[in-house]
């Protein structure tokens, strides 16, 4: 996508915001990023782009009320809920800026923080990545997603940024390499981190959400983090193949048993209960194995048959 800069030649820089039933947000949410915005005007040119996960409160009506306010509002509103991530690549793929600036609605990550992004984006990062060293969350959430962050780090094929969300700037030459991802189920933090650039950490603590309620529960991150498991580890298929030699080793060592067994008591009576539980061993392997294989194949499939398009049914 070719860039748009201001009639000035400042760079334009794209504030990418995915939404989900949103409306009490977006007010505080526009006053900040404009408060924001403006003192930096003179170096740099905005656009708000927004990406309606199919809302069911009257988030889109706010936005197209505000767009007679704000001018820099461009927004895109799906016919279903197409999940977060591929929100937020979507919403990549409109953008037209030098430099794209992802943050959520909610404001439990400080848009006062674009400054400092931008900042480190003149000198030459192409990402600038929010690091939470705090977040207002119970004690058992916080354990929890330390140790989900750590097992996604260490499974990697490839270091992943630990306690770093989506709240991040990336240069235009990162958006163009990640809008040609055609992963059905994206990790943007992964597919990012597995570019090996350089990175500059902005470290933050991470707010309360002040209006409405989380739109991404337990479940929501527990299936996030089984997506940037699948998606950059190989440690599965690694699985199984040791669970292959180890049932290998296994039936080698019952095979000399028997034998040994028959030489030593050649009398002993003959019985079938060793035969079935190294036949039901062997379904159970099996069975683990292909099961492993399959989720793989369906990524394939998923990623080859393009059955889940996006449909975008209003735009601003």
């Amino acid at each position: 996508m070719s860039q748009i800069n201001s009639d000035e030649g400042k760079p334009l820089i794209s504030i990418s915001v995915p939404v989900l039933n949103e409306e009490e947000s977006i007010p505080s949410l526009l006053k900040r990023l404009k408060t924001v915005t403006r003192k930096l005007e003179d170096k740099y040119s905005f656009e708000y782009v927004f990406t309606d996960n199919n809302s069911s409160d009257k988030t889109w009506e706010k936005l197209q009320e505000y767009k007679e306010e704000y001018n820099e509002i461009r927004a895109f509103r799906f016919g279903k809920n197409i999940g977060f991530q591929k929100s937020i690549l979507f919403n990549y793929r409109q953008t037209q800026g030098d430099a794209v600036i992802q943050i959520d609605a909610d404001l439990q990550d400080p848009p006062e923080l674009i400054e400092q992004f931008l900042e480190h984006w003149t000198l030459g990062y192409k990402v600038v990545s929010g690091v939470r060293i705090d977040r207002k969350e119970s004690r058992a959430m916080k354990v929890f997603r330390n140790i989900g962050y750590w097992f996604i780090d260490v499974t990697s094929e490839h270091p992943i940024k630990r306690n770093t969300g989506d709240f991040r700037l990336i240069d235009r030459s990162v958006v163009d390499a990640l809008t040609n991802n055609k992963s059905p189920k994206p990790y943007l933090r992964g597919l990012i981190s597995k570019m090996g650039l350089a990175e500059k950490d902005v470290k933050y603590s991470r707010e309360a959400r002040t209006h409405g309620e989380s739109k991404f529960g337990l479940v929501e991150l527990v299936k996030l983090g089984i997506t940037g498991f699948s998606n950059h580890s190989n440690l599965p298929l690694r699985f199984a193949n040791y669970v292959g030699f180890l049932s290998l080793a296994l039936s080698f060592v019952g095979l000399i048993y028997v034998i040994i067994l028959k030489i030593y008591q050649p009398d002993l009576p003959r019985g079938f209960a060793s035969l079935y539980v190294m036949i039901l061993f062997g379904i159970g392997v099996n069975s683990i194995l292909l099961s492993v294989v399959g989720s793989y194949i369906k990524k394939i499939y998923d990623l080859l048959s393009g059955e889940d398009p996006i449909i975008v049914t209003e735009s601003i």
